[in-house]
């Protein structure tokens, strides 16, 4: 009973360390991919977004402030004020447009 030879040869170290690698190293790989942000416009619209935003934001506060100092120095209260309102709003309309219809991949787009 003492001389019988296991039924199978046990398996060598350096190749059980060299399984367990790879199988580690595949999962890691796997894990890898699994982390990588899926969505890359995600952060293009953001940035249109805030593009967009800032642009009417400067152009109504732009047309105020400018067309408030225009009354303040030249006393033609309101209507400095309401014109310049008017052409911030008109600028910050065009810029939104031409910004909307320029392609994403346009290298002269933010020019």
């Amino acid at each position: 009973m003492s001389d019988e030879k296991p039924a199978r040869e046990p398996i060598a170290e350096d190749a059980r360390i060299d399984a367990l690698e790879a199988r580690l190293k595949a999962a890691r790989e796997r894990e890898e991919k699994r982390n990588r942000p899926q969505v890359k416009g995600a952060d293009a619209n953001y940035r249109s977004g805030n593009r967009v935003l800032a642009d009417l934001l400067g152009g109504i506060f732009g047309g105020l402030v400018i067309g408030w100092a225009i009354d303040r120095l030249a006393g033609t209260a309101p209507w400095g004020l309401l014109v310049m309102l008017f052409l911030g709003i008109i600028v910050a309309f065009r810029n939104i447009i031409r910004a909307a219809n320029t392609r994403p991949d346009d290298p002269g787009k933010d020019q």
